[in-house]
């Protein structure tokens, strides 16, 4: 007997995330033992829109359509918390995401403070890929830092500055995921909990139940192994 496919569609707010995000997730896949996620390419909107009214949920319907409903999977959202506490944004940004398509999965990520953040608590282990230095290891502010894009830039040893778009998908696969979360509490994390993948299976499942309407809503600032639970 054939499944339907995990389908995730997802809304991005930086270029680099368009091809860092599908190599993050089908990682976070294969850890689970999912080799055939269908894991559509992010849709990419302007922060500033995200959080201004009626910015989330016009993103979010239009990504309604590229998951069938019958399909476990869901819509990801994934922004940079920059200066806001991901604790008191999620919670909001969740119940639009919700409202915009109630009968789909949906679940909000913010990285604290920024995507790179990641980057930082895994450092030791992206020692010489995309012109980092060997001997790299976890800032003591890495959580608080305002410019990780910066201290990937000041660690590079051919003089190139970072550039989102061609390092930010290989950092992503270099990245040692069990280090990120032991040093972070937003590293692959989610702010917000919603069932897109089901803990049963290690975070991730093609077994979760198809409509939002019986679903536990739980809110956090772990994100717990990019555990959406």
């Amino acid at each position: 007997m054939n499944h339907p496919k995990v389908t995730i569609a997802s809304v991005v707010e930086g270029e680099g995330e368009i091809s860092a995000l599908p190599v993050l997730l089908r990682r976070l896949m294969y850890e689970a033992q999912i080799w055939d996620a269908d894991i559509q390419p992010p849709f990419l909107v302007d922060r500033g829109r995200l959080v201004r009214p009626g910015g989330l949920e016009a993103a979010v319907e239009a990504q309604v359509r590229r998951v069938p409903a019958d399909h476990p999977g869901g819509i990801l959202v994934v922004i940079d918390a920059a200066d806001d506490c991901p604790a008191s944004l999620v919670p909001s940004l969740l119940a639009k995401a919700e409202a915009a398509s109630p009968d789909r999965r949906t679940a909000v990520v913010l990285a604290n403070r920024e995507f790179e953040a990641w980057f930082l608590v895994s450092a030791p282990s992206l020692g010489g890929r995309a012109g980092l230095t060997e001997d790299l290891k976890v800032p003591a502010n890495s959580e608080t830092l305002r410019d990780c894009k910066g201290w990937l830039t000041h660690h590079r040893r051919d003089g190139v500055r970072y550039r989102p778009r061609v390092d930010q998908p290989a950092l992503t696969q270099g990245m040692d995921l069990d280090l990120a979360r032991a040093n972070s509490s937003s590293s692959t994390s989610s702010a917000a909990t919603s069932p897109i993948w089901s803990p049963e299976s290690g975070g991730i499942a093609a077994h979760v139940r198809p409509r939002r309407s019986s679903l536990r809503k739980r809110h956090s600032r772990r994100l717990a192994g990019a555990r959406l639970e």
